[in-house]
């Protein structure tokens, strides 16, 4: 599924266009996750946790939908020269979430009768709107 926001909203000539390097990517990042977040919330979803941490690693968001519990790992491009945003998603990613989602159930009273791994990715480019693509049950 691919959905294009408007032009608003859009981080166009925000502070991250001001920003270089590492700063750039982290807000970019920042942007990526906030603009999914809306996306899946407004696709009827419940936000349940973001950017959840643990010395393994991070979750970026974790999610309802309906009776099933998601983790959604988000990759944020501003362009497509070294591949789509989910192509930077390995097995060795998805095995890792899977290790990560497992250490979330751990840590939290949350027993749900499904659980599954989505990814989402967002091309935020230099001009026009953002585009998204969620790609569900990946792992």
């Amino acid at each position: 599924m691919t959905h294009t926001a408007s032009p608003s909203g859009r981080p166009g000539g925000g502070p991250a266009q001001r920003l270089s390097g590492s700063g750039r990517r982290r807000a970019v990042g920042a942007y990526g996750e906030a603009y999914a977040a809306r996306h899946l919330v407004a696709g009827g979803m419940v936000l349940l946790d973001r950017n959840w941490r643990c010395e393994a690693g991070e979750i970026d968001l974790v999610l309802r939908d309906g009776e099933v519990l998601v983790f959604c790992e988000v990759k944020t491009r501003t362009s497509t020269l070294y591949g789509s945003p989910l192509e930077a998603v390995t097995e060795q990613k998805a095995a890792r979430l899977r290790r990560l989602a497992a250490r979330w159930l751990a840590a939290h009273t949350l027993r749900p009768r499904e659980v599954r791994i989505d990814l989402v990715g967002v091309l935020v480019p230099q001009r026009g709107a953002p585009s998204l693509e969620h790609v569900r049950g990946v792992g």
